[in-house]
């Protein structure tokens, strides 16, 4: 098939699984055309895919840039020249919007459906604000096809929106023959890490106050990978708590599968999190993540077996759990084993992949 994907191109979790399912589809064939403002973080060369960049126009009459317009107006004309199947857009605001205002461009000479994917904020926070909801709730029932990255998020779509249309849960992917534990890589010393865009949500600073509570039992680091809003706070709370040298802030990083093996534990403190991604790529290079119960982290991660699941805001819980799994080789090393084996046996790229393509079949039917 002939593909157009719209996706966030930064390092938020919608845009690296759209990127990583480009990649994957193109793998298997398909040819892929990316639509966005800039070139995706992770989108690495391959004879399958293209890149279109949207170009949007600054006049002084626009207080803001209209990009949707801008963006439905580019997916029109590359759908039109490249003969596009169809679009894939993931989050819902404003792309869902300009997949449809692209479609009715088009549909006097074609036919061009649109699949939409719920990432999880797109709903939960931009979706339900006042400004948003009408809009958000009309692109979505307009859509050829929605899927969702969770169980639970699919649930709060019905429950927030009351949506009607099928909504299919098509979970989040590893490619697992890259995200695969290397031993040999391991740090010597005992390691934590913690990757996100550092906004309120991930709820960073927990991450400082759980290694300073680590650290009154056993000797750790923490590895601060990613950037955003709440990285200076937590900078500040290093030097507060005492823990220079023990906390390295490593910024945006491409090479995730380098980084991940040589760490023991991943934490993932989120106030909220639809599916946690990070989790996932984490558990396939056989880290063990100590995550809170929230969204669809639990439909991820199998209590005590997997990683461990904690209240949001308890460190002391948190702490404890981490503390457990740094000082019991044993312990982490059969959870780490068992982590591997449910990236494998059920979000692995073989299987998760083919379920978008039978989306892909059905809107184009």
């Amino acid at each position: 098939m002939r593909i157009g994907i719209t996706c966030y191109p930064t390092y938020g979790g919608s845009g690296i699984v759209a990127t990583e399912l480009g990649l994957e589809l193109a793998k298997r064939g398909h040819q892929v055309h990316f639509i966005s403002y800039a070139h995706p973080i992770r989108l690495a060369d391959n004879p399958g895919i293209f890149y279109h960049e949207v170009e949007v126009s600054n006049y002084p009459l626009f207080q803001y840039p209209p990009y949707c317009l801008a963006l439905a107006s580019r997916m029109a004309e590359v759908a039109a020249n490249e003969k596009l199947d169809l679009l894939h857009v993931h989050y819902a605001i404003p792309h869902s919007v300009s997949a449809m205002l692209a479609r009715g461009m088009l549909e006097k000479d074609r036919r061009l459906p649109f699949v939409t994917t719920l990432h999880g904020t797109d709903i939960t926070l931009v979706g339900v604000d006042r400004s948003y909801f009408p809009i958000t709730k009309y692109s979505i029932e307009q859509s050829d096809g929605v899927t969702a990255i969770s169980n639970n998020l699919r649930q709060q779509t019905v429950d927030v929106f009351g949506i009607r249309n099928p909504i299919e849960v098509i979970h989040n992917f590893v490619c697992t023959e890259t995200y695969r534990p290397q031993p040999e890589k391991r740090s010597a010393r005992k390691t934590m890490l913690h990757i996100s865009n550092f906004r309120p949500v991930k709820r960073v600073l927990d991450c400082i106050r759980i290694l300073a509570e680590v650290r009154q039992h056993t000797d750790a680091d923490l590895w601060m990978i990613g950037d955003g809003p709440d990285r200076g706070a937590a900078e500040r709370l290093v030097s507060e708590l005492g823990l220079t040298g023990h906390v390295k802030f490593l910024g945006k990083q491409n090479n995730i599968p380098d980084l991940l093996p040589q760490g023991h534990v991943l934490l993932l403190p989120s106030e909220s999190e639809s599916f946690g991604l990070a989790a996932l790529e984490a558990m396939s290079c056989g880290l063990v993540p100590v995550a809170t119960r929230v969204g669809g982290v639990p439909e991820l991660i199998d209590e005590s077996v997997t990683g461990y699941l904690c209240p949001v805001g308890d460190i002391a819980a948190q702490a404890a759990c981490a503390t457990s799994l740094l000082l019991n080789d044993s312990l982490r090393d059969a959870m780490g084993i068992a982590a591997r084996n449910t990236a494998e046996s059920r979000f692995n790229t073989k299987m998760i992949i083919p379920q978008y393509e039978s989306i892909y079949r059905q809107v184009t039917a």
